[in-house]
């Protein structure tokens, strides 16, 4: 997202969009890092729905003509793999039941 967004100089924007991008990751490594499954399963949530903070982000992007709507699909589509990744690793953390 940065490099996408170097010379965006829609700051407000710009800083909401590498912040959700920072926050996916980020998350999932604090969450790695918590005592137990609970708190994990609490964290990866959390990261999914910065994923899914950046998507509405980035279909904004679009509308304002901010990026090129095939830069987007392109980070879109990522985003939805990242996001089903997510939704399995959760589910393989939580208890069956």
């Amino acid at each position: 997202m940065y490099e996408i967004l170097k010379d965006c100089r829609d700051f407000g924007l710009k800083d909401q969009m590498t912040r959700a991008a920072v926050s996916i990751p980020s998350n999932v490594a604090e969450g790695a890092e918590r005592d137990s499954k609970a708190e994990f399963v609490r964290f990866l949530h959390i990261a999914k729905g910065s994923a899914a903070e950046l998507r509405t982000q980035l279909y904004i992007a679009v509308e304002i003509d901010l990026l090129e709507k095939v830069i987007v699909n392109d980070l879109v589509a990522e985003l939805k793999q990242i996001s089903a990744m997510l939704h399995n690793l959760i589910k393989t953390m939580k208890p069956e039941g």
